[in-house]
Order: structure tokens, then sequence, then C-alpha cells
């Protein structure tokens, strides 16, 4: 008698019940994924994966020019090209992770409607992709950073914190799949949430990327605290630049808010697929 594998398909009917260990299982699935997206996303552009390049390059000299230059808004003693790059690079992977997270239940409700796999994979894909990005953009960082070294004699120098690097990264990923899926989840409904993402996005930005917490205004300053990316930010700016302060409080309060955004979105994410193409 021959040996046949039985699967069962069951309901999946209770919040708890993740199936993580089905994520796992597609691990080909996810980096299929990330590879199409990362040649998908360029592939049919004229200038390709320059892309990366100059979306933070012209990020950078912009904010240079009005904010450093027409509103002279200090960054101590890191050029002010440094400083905000170094900023926006670690903020596009954020960035880049809840906006297109946020979109998967939309984006992909033809796929999900016609075949089974974890629909974590897809968020998860998307995560990972962008960290193929943030590579590259960060090379581009490295480029600038070492021409000032050797031709502008820049002052600052990595500090002991860039050892909180890699940590840093995941937090920024972890938080922006976390968010991403959580408002996807929302927006099956609520389709008007997307506007909000855009626009709140672009204010978060500012108020993350154009300070230091040394320049911060003192009437604002409880907003580093509570703005779980600030910390972050900073963090990383003080490890590679030696531009900043290190808040243990704020940073620990960042990695908390990062780790129940994870937990809540994954819960969340997993009752909405039950039933989402009844609503979407």
């Amino acid at each position: 008698m021959e040996n046949r594998k039985e699967i069962v398909i069951t309901a999946n009917k209770g919040l708890f019940s993740l199936h993580l260990s089905d994520v796992w299982a597609y691990r080909d699935l996810v980096m299929l994924l990330v590879r199409r997206d990362f040649v998908a996303n360029y592939k049919q552009t004229i200038l390709g994966p320059l892309w990366f390049f100059l979306q933070p390059l012209l990020t950078t000299l912009m904010f240079t020019f009005l904010f450093a230059g027409m509103g002279r808004l200090g960054t101590g003693n890191i050029p002010a090209v440094l400083f905000y790059m170094c900023g926006i690079t670690f903020w596009n992977y954020f960035a880049a992770c809840i906006k297109i997270n946020s979109t998967t239940f939309i984006t992909n409700q033809s796929v999900f409607g016609k075949v089974y796999f974890p629909r974590l994979v897809i968020p998860i894909s998307v995560t990972l992709s962008n960290l193929i990005k943030l590579a590259i953009q960060f090379l581009l960082f490295i480029s600038i950073y070492l021409y000032f070294i050797l031709f502008k004699e820049a002052s600052g120098s990595p500090t002991i914190y860039l050892a909180l690097l890699p940590l840093n990264i995941i937090l920024l990923g972890v938080l922006g799949l976390g968010s991403g899926i959580l408002i996807s989840s929302l927006t099956t409904k609520y389709r008007d949430l997307n506007n909000l993402v855009d626009f709140g996005l672009q204010l978060l930005m500012y108020a993350t990327v154009l300070f230091s917490a040394d320049a911060y205004p003192a009437r604002f300053k409880w907003f580093t605290v509570v703005n779980p990316l600030f910390p972050i930010i900073e963090t990383t700016k003080l490890g590679l630049l030696g531009s900043g302060t290190f808040d243990l409080t704020a940073y620990i309060i960042s990695i908390l808010f990062t780790i129940t955004t994870l937990v809540l979105g994954v819960l969340v994410f997993n009752k909405t697929e039950q039933n989402f193409m009844d609503v979407v």
C-alpha cells in the first residue's frame, strides 16, 4: 500500500493561531519574493538602480539648502550634508517598509483570493527586500562620509554606539513591518487611512530627521521620548558621526513600543486575513 501524505486544511479562527511555522516552511517563497521585488521595482525605469542613489541624495541636498542654508538650523559640528544623509538613509528604510506593507491586502487581493500561502510572507519579503535598498544607500553615505574625512577634514567620528547599528536596523524594520500590517488590516475597511499614512510619514520625517536631541526646541523635547523613531535615528547618528546624545530611557521605550506594535500587528493581521475578501 502506498504511503500517502495527507494535508488537512482547517479554518483558522483562533486569534492566536498564527501558524508561524508555516511562514518558515515557505521561506523559499520569501526569498523568491525578495528577489522579485528588488528586480521588478526598477526593471522598466530609465535610470534603473540609480534611483537608489538619486532619491536620498536629492533629498539631502534639498534639506541642506532649505534648513541648514536658508533656515540656519544647526547640525552641531557635523556638516549638514552628512547629518541629513545619515538620518534620511535610515528613515527611508522604515518609510518604505511601512508604506508598502500598509497596502498588503489591497494590492495582493487577487493573489490572496486564488492561492494559499501564509499571508505574512508578503510583508516579511517586503521588509527584507528593502534591506538591499538600505545597504546600497548606506554605501552612498559611506562614500560621502569618506570624502568629507579625506578632503574636508570634517569633525566627528564613530563612537562605541556604532555597535547598536545592527539592532537599530532591526528595530526600524520590525517597526515598519508591525505598523504596516496593522494599517493594512485597518484599510480593508477604511481606505482613506492610506492618505493619512503618506501625510503622517511626511510630518514624522521632519520631526525625526531635522534635529539632533541637543538642538531640539525645548518646548518640544517631550516629542523625542514619545516618538519611537527618534531614539533609533539619534543613536545611529551618534554611532556613525559622533553627534547627538543617547537617552537610555527613550531607547528602551522605543524597543518596547516596537515589540508591542509587531505583536499587535501580527494578531490583527491574522484576524483580518480570515475574512478580508468579504470586505476588500
